[in-house]
């Protein structure tokens, strides 16, 4: 997937505003190793440097980290595909917000970062959790069946689990689950196309088989049906569920 890093950075920085309440599990130490997985622009990263530890932003977008590495040139940042990373017990602590429920290869990313860890460390995660934008996505789905355009609509590209699933993913791969909490968030889109720049940034990959008239027609009308349940207000609300996890190495 091709990220616009200035698109994300200035209508969709809730994504990092969001993280930053994730930092309060993390609870970083002077002097500690720890891996951003998923980091984005680095704007979370700086956040954890700023503390005293020692951190590694890493992300799978060459976009992003080209970006993080010009505004944060203290930060060691790297291109890297999480499910196929080879840190042995180097790290203290983990941490990865609004990443995980990119990639397919969960038993891969989930046993590197067991790996990745010292023994005794820590994960703390953030990710898209069971039913996240459902409303959307139907209407995606709704929209492109009115169209005739179903068959070209791609729809296994998140990996959105449930509690019991993911903490069964991880104690299978050695880790200790300590809280496991599966919330809504409802989350205001920023302007009244709103909508329209979040289908264009997040779900590209659904318009993948798709002509850009194409996938146009589909963005249009999904933003038509959603008009009637996810405008409120004058604001256009996501309706995100995250699961947010904090575990340990055994």
């Amino acid at each position: 997937m091709i990220w616009d890093s200035n698109l994300y950075d200035s209508r969709h920085h809730f994504v990092t505003d969001y993280g930053a309440d994730l930092l309060q599990w993390l609870q970083p130490v002077r002097g500690e190793y720890i891996l951003d997985l998923g980091c984005g622009t680095g704007q979370l990263t700086s956040k954890i440097a700023q503390t005293g530890a020692e951190v590694t932003g890493l992300d799978a977008s060459q976009e992003m980290i080209t970006v993080a590495t010009a505004k944060h040139p203290e930060i060691v940042f790297k291109q890297a595909d999480a499910a196929r990373l080879s840190y042995f017990a180097q790290f203290d602590a983990i941490f990865s917000n609004a990443t995980l429920h990119w990639i397919k290869e969960q038993e891969k990313v989930t046993e590197n970062m067991f790996s990745a860890l010292k023994r005794g460390g820590r994960l703390v995660a953030e990710l898209g959790g069971k039913d996240n934008v459902q409303s959307m996505m139907s209407a995606i789905a709704r929209a492109a069946k009115t169209l005739g355009l179903e068959k070209k609509l791609v729809s296994d590209f998140w990996y959105f689990p449930s509690v019991a699933e993911y903490t069964t993913l991880l104690e299978k791969h050695g880790f200790a689950i300590e809280h496991a909490w599966l919330f809504d968030r409802p989350t205001k889109l920023n302007g009244e196309d709103g909508m329209l720049a979040w289908l264009e940034q997040f779900p590209a990959q659904a318009f993948e088989k798709m002509t850009q008239a194409e996938k146009q027609r589909v963005q249009q009308q999904t933003v038509a049906i959603l008009k009637e349940t996810n405008f409120v207000d004058g604001a256009w609300v996501a309706d995100y569920k995250r699961l947010r996890i904090k575990a340990w190495k055994r």
